[in-house]
């Protein structure tokens, strides 16, 4: 890799430690990811940065096992299957440790606009815009009403219902690069609806993300639809 990757590979391993020490003493921390405790508190407190082969490791192997590990706890799965995911989706703190691993993992291009779907995607959104210093835009499935312009996807489901969803044109522009991203993703509808979304604005696709994945059904659906790296970070059965 060359410095600037390995720069940016280094602050995303200090901002998962700094996000992991929000909730945990130094000792704590240091029995979690097997670091000293004095090399913590450095990189943590920015004196020092941990080196290429420590930060990698940091960001895919701890902060990552550490997020799939709460997630899973936190996550709801009723007898009809359908996921209660309040306790993440909530947790804002959560998710701002979810936006180094992700991009980590998945190697996504960086986004001018990190385009989800309303309600619950927009803290991910939020948290993943913030870190890559993006622009934050959601669709509805109702019209802004002082909005003019829109650029809408339509999808008629398997059940016959007609799902709409619009975003105020001036949200993205020709040649922005999108990272599509919700909380859920099951069918795999939603997505298709927010690249359609982006097709029509004329943008380029850097890749579809969710926190939680149920069954591989909208994975690869996703994945039909774009060339971009597609993946979740938990998967459901």
């Amino acid at each position: 890799m060359n410095r600037a990757e390995k720069a940016t590979l280094q602050l995303r391993a200090v901002s998962v430690l700094r996000t992991l020490k929000e909730t945990r003493t130094y000792d704590e921390l240091a029995a979690e990811t097997d670091l000293p405790a004095g090399d913590l508190n450095r990189y943590v407190n920015g004196h020092v940065l941990p080196s290429a082969d420590r930060a990698q490791a940091v960001v895919r192997d701890i902060g990552g096992g550490t997020l799939r590990t709460e997630i899973r706890d936190r996550v709801r799965l009723d007898d009809e299957g359908y996921v209660d995911n309040s306790g993440i989706v909530f947790d804002q703190s959560l998710l701002d440790l979810v936006a180094p691993v992700a991009a980590e993992t998945y190697a996504f291009e960086r986004p001018d606009v990190v385009l989800t779907a309303a309600t619950d995607g927009i803290t991910l959104a939020a948290a993943l815009a913030r870190y890559y210093d993006a622009r934050c835009a959601y669709a509805k499935k109702a019209k802004e009403t002082a909005v003019e312009d829109f650029i809408e996807a339509r999808q008629r489901l398997d059940s016959g219902i007609e799902l709409t969803y619009y975003l105020p044109a001036a949200a993205l522009e020709a040649g922005d690069t999108v990272l599509v991203v919700d909380d859920l993703i099951r069918s795999g509808e939603t997505q298709e609806l927010l690249l359609d979304i982006a097709a029509a604005a004329e943008a380029r696709v850097a890749g579809v993300f969710a926190l939680i994945a149920v069954g591989r059904d909208g994975i690869e659906r996703a994945e039909a639809l774009t060339d971009a790296p597609v993946g979740a970070l938990v998967e459901l059965e």
